[in-house]
């Protein structure tokens, strides 16, 4: 008798097959594996330097706290607040640069920038001492540490008035204010931490004598040109009259950067444009 013919055979052969159908209707009926929901994870914020904010500024809500102006124009002194997760106002900030809050205002042309340090009411109420800007269309940003956490909220706002828009200046290694020049060195990539150099002179000479602003030796603010992305740099150290920042901008393009620095008691903010890869 052959295999074919034995009953014992057909019978096992049989269940076989009825074995793996049902393994079949098992693999086609279930989910297909996937891969984990959880990103990789990306190189922590913390290779960045102290008290600089990520990401780009340009949400109102960030951590459970919201960017509430009391107006969406600007006309002089601008007040807002910062309200918590509850929906109240925040009053217990911490310092950071030696004030309790920063704010920028610039407008979308990048030019008209303004960076003042606002009082707090008792209610939480903050008031911005901005002198009226050009008419036109504006961003304006708050960046405050609370509870640990260094957060940058916007929200855009209008001067009113005719506006003329001007054309922005083509990136360049240098840029001068006040009798000084600044020559900016360091190629920069977006989303990767790089050295940026800021020298310092006047007639040609290195300006080696630059006074603390805000307990540094220099303060730089970046903006990208096409949505006024955010970005906060402070030096890592200076030699002679070098200034060296870590630089991450979060976006690739071009930047308009706002270096302020201080002299003789009197401060000085020069503006350049840089472009990331």
């Amino acid at each position: 008798m052959t295999r074919k013919d034995n009953p014992m055979f057909t019978i096992t052969r049989a269940l076989a097959a009825v074995a793996a159908a049902g393994l079949l209707t098992a693999a086609c009926g279930s989910t297909p594996m996937s891969m984990p929901s959880t990103p990789m994870s990306t190189p922590s914020s913390s290779m960045s330097m102290p008290g600089m904010a990520m990401g780009d500024g340009l949400a109102a809500e960030s951590g459970g706290y919201t960017f509430a102006p009391a107006s969406s124009t600007v006309s002089g002194p601008f007040q807002f607040r910062i309200l918590g997760p509850d929906g109240r106002a925040v009053t217990e900030f911490e310092p950071e640069q030696t004030k309790l809050m920063h704010f920028y205002l610039v407008r979308s042309d990048l030019t008209g920038f303004q960076h003042v340090h606002p009082t707090m009411a008792a209610d939480g109420t903050w008031t911005a001492p901005l002198t009226t800007p050009a008419a036109g269309a504006y961003r304006v940003y708050t960046q405050f540490v609370v509870k640990g956490a260094d957060e940058v909220l916007s929200r855009p706002v209008t001067v009113p008035g005719d506006a003329t828009k001007t054309a922005l200046p083509a990136p360049s290694a240098t840029t001068s204010v006040d009798g000084f020049t600044l020559a900016v060195g360091g190629k920069v990539m977006a989303g990767m931490s790089h050295e940026l150099t800021v020298d310092v002179s006047k007639d040609g000479r290195p300006v080696t004598d630059l006074q603390p602003y805000l307990d540094t030796d220099a303060h730089l603010t970046a903006f990208h040109a096409t949505n006024l992305a955010f970005a906060h740099l402070h030096p890592q150290g200076k030699t002679g009259s070098k200034l060296t920042f870590e630089a991450m901008l979060p976006q690739a393009g071009d930047w308009r950067l706002f270096i302020q620095f201080q002299t003789d008691n009197v401060l000085h903010t020069a503006a350049v444009t840089i472009s990331a890869a």
